[in-house]
């Protein structure tokens, strides 16, 4: 069985790339309603979609995000209401939902990405084209997880010692400042002896040979042509129509190419997503057989 995260990290990577660029660049509402459909659902499914922490992080985001643009942009002809003298429109309200869209998407298909791809595969990866940078995104997503641990340490250490008191909101604030002054050095401290011990071992230098070799199987090559058509389809349906919202809302006409795009887009959001349940019927059946 070759789920999603079993698949090469250069196809991984790539097919992230592919969605996440057509959310950030091509500004279409309707593209980024599909995109936050297909990384919600694939959030769900590969396992991360349990935090409910991450999800209500997100709603106040998405909320945040839709509002703040009506309140400081005015433009439009479609006014809704007035907020002190300030007309709230139509137009700047949708601008802002499209945007919030967006931003929650990119921000969800990224802890996908996260949940996929270790430290192992990222050098991998990026370790070819720049080993240093490898190893320093590969030190960041590790000191993610270590950063929190260790902050809950040192604060049950700070409270064993009676430098917080109940109910004292300053006292609260000093504790929080020095923790996170004790946070900084240590992570800088660690940055510094991890990369230290990989300049002495010789990292970056001559040619680079992996602890894990992945292989390229036919379902990854499927993969990459896959990914890659279906977003050179999206791409040049975008550039056949442009969506405007100032001063009024004019959605392009709806045409084969467009219907094409938003088509192939949607397919494309939901590769990994299909290949998991393709992967888990395939084994309730053979555990049926048994």
């Amino acid at each position: 069985m070759r789920t999603f995260k079993d698949s090469n990290p250069i196809a991984v990577t790539l097919y992230f790339l592919f969605v996440t660029g057509i959310t950030m660049f091509l500004f279409d509402p309707i593209l980024n309603g599909i995109s936050f459909l297909g990384a919600l659902i694939f959030s769900l499914v590969c396992g991360d979609g349990r935090d409910n922490k991450k999800h209500l992080l997100c709603l106040v985001l998405f909320v945040a995000t839709a509002l703040i643009n009506p309140l400081v942009s005015h433009n439009g002809v479609t006014v809704l209401f007035f907020i002190n003298d300030n007309p709230i429109t139509l137009e700047s309200l949708l601008y802002g939902c499209s945007n919030a869209f967006m931003l929650v998407s990119v921000l969800y298909w990224f802890s996908c990405f996260s949940c996929l791809m270790d430290s192992d595969k990222l050098l991998y990866v990026f370790g070819s084209f720049s080993p240093k940078a490898a190893l320093v995104f590969s030190m960041a997503l590790r000191y993610i997880p270590l950063f929190g641990d260790r902050s809950k340490k040192i604060r049950a250490t700070q409270k064993t010692m009676g430098l917080y008191k109940d109910g004292n909101i300053l006292d609260m604030i000093r504790g929080r400042v020095r923790e996170f002054s004790i946070m900084t050095t240590w992570a800088l401290e660690k940055g510094i002896i991890t990369a230290d011990s990989m300049s002495a071992r010789g990292y970056g230098q001559g040619r680079r040979t992996r602890f894990t070799n992945f292989r390229f199987y036919l379902c990854d090559v499927i993969l990459l042509i896959l990914s890659s058509v279906l977003a050179v389809f999206v791409i040049m349906s975008a550039v056949k129509h442009d969506f405007v919202f100032y001063p009024a809302i004019v959605a392009p006409k709806m045409s084969l190419i467009s219907v094409i795009g938003y088509v192939s887009y949607g397919v494309l959001v939901l590769i990994p997503t299909i290949n998991e349940w393709k992967e888990e019927i395939r084994w309730r059946y053979l555990r049926s057989k048994i």
